[in-house]
């Protein structure tokens, strides 16, 4: 857990029918975040602009998931995660992103859109959080937080093909009877 890192363990939420709105410039600034955004996360817009976005990264999310998240956006595709937000007060929140490159004319990606939803929570605790935690404890068994991510990667890998799916489909199809 990174130092200095303030949680209260409360959780918030949001209207089902919010969603939760930010961009990024290619280094993960924030360049855009909308009125949910500032209001769940108990920021100002002028405290985020330009911020990079893991100012709202919860200790508890595996750093191999924004390894994942962020490989595949700079291979110019979409990728769906759930994701715990810390809030400025060290409050906390759930979400189900959509992250999307944005390109120009010329097919460059120029930056990044979030959009977050409030997530099935039935699929989070069960699935997610054990999930999450394994991943967790992984990586911090390890002196090197590279080493640590590297094999917590290779966890998700392993059961991605453990499955025989790509992580798209493990993602979307969370919680439906087999």
């Amino acid at each position: 857990m990174p130092k200095n890192v303030f949680l209260t363990g409360r959780e918030r939420t949001f209207h089902r029918d919010d969603v939760i709105v930010s961009k990024t410039d290619l280094k993960g600034r924030i360049i855009y975040a909308n009125r949910v955004f500032l209001d769940v996360a108990g920021y100002t817009e002028k405290e985020v602009l330009g911020q990079p976005h893991s100012l709202i990264r919860h200790p508890e999310m595996p750093r191999c998931v924004f390894k994942l998240l962020w490989s595949t956006l700079e291979a110019g595709q979409e990728i769906f995660a759930y994701v715990v937000n810390r809030c400025k007060n060290g409050d906390h929140y759930w979400v189900y992103a959509h992250v999307t490159p944005s390109f120009d004319a010329s097919g460059n990606i120029i930056s990044y859109h979030s959009n977050r939803r409030v997530p099935d929570m039935a699929i989070v605790n069960e699935h997610i959080i054990p999930l999450y935690k394994m991943l967790l404890e992984e990586e911090q068994r390890h002196a090197s937080r590279k080493d640590g991510m590297l094999a917590s990667e290779q966890m998700v890998l392993g059961l991605l093909e453990q499955h025989g799916i790509a992580y798209d489909e493990f993602v979307a199809t969370l919680g439906k009877a087999a």
